[in-house]
């Protein structure tokens, strides 16, 4: 029988009521500059807003239709260190940092959920 192993709580977010970082902050700013923050000054083409706009929907809509289509496979995770663990993928963030993976079978045992950091990575594979 597998062994289970303790759920890691991670820290909360730096509001109070832990639903997200502050739209001023200096990393919320450099993650989400694009020409669209910039459609308030005048001599932005609207013309050329309109097509990226266009362009993120669409590459949106391909990253929600292929995390739809791994939800729930099979998955073997190559991590650093030489270790290979196999688990059910649940989902990743818009930012691809974590990835969500349910019965994650380690080397000491089986987490029944857990949030597994990208950097942590160095291959996955999914069972078609």
């Amino acid at each position: 029988m597998a062994t289970p192993v303790p759920v890691l709580r991670l820290p909360r977010g730096p509001d109070p009521h832990s639903r997200g970082f502050d739209p001023n902050s200096p990393r919320y700013i450099a993650l989400c500059r694009t020409s669209i923050a910039s459609s308030s000054c005048a001599c932005a083409d609207p013309e050329e807003l309109n097509r990226e706009q266009r362009a993120r929907a669409e590459l949106r809509e391909r990253f929600l239709r292929c995390l739809l289509a791994t939800r729930d496979k099979k998955v073997s995770l190559n991590m650093h260190g030489d270790v290979t663990v196999d688990a059910t993928f649940g989902c990743c963030d818009i930012d691809v940092l974590n990835l969500q993976v349910s019965d994650l079978h380690t080397p000491i045992g089986v987490q029944k959920e857990a949030l597994i950091r990208c950097q942590d990575v160095v291959s996955y594979s999914f069972d078609l």
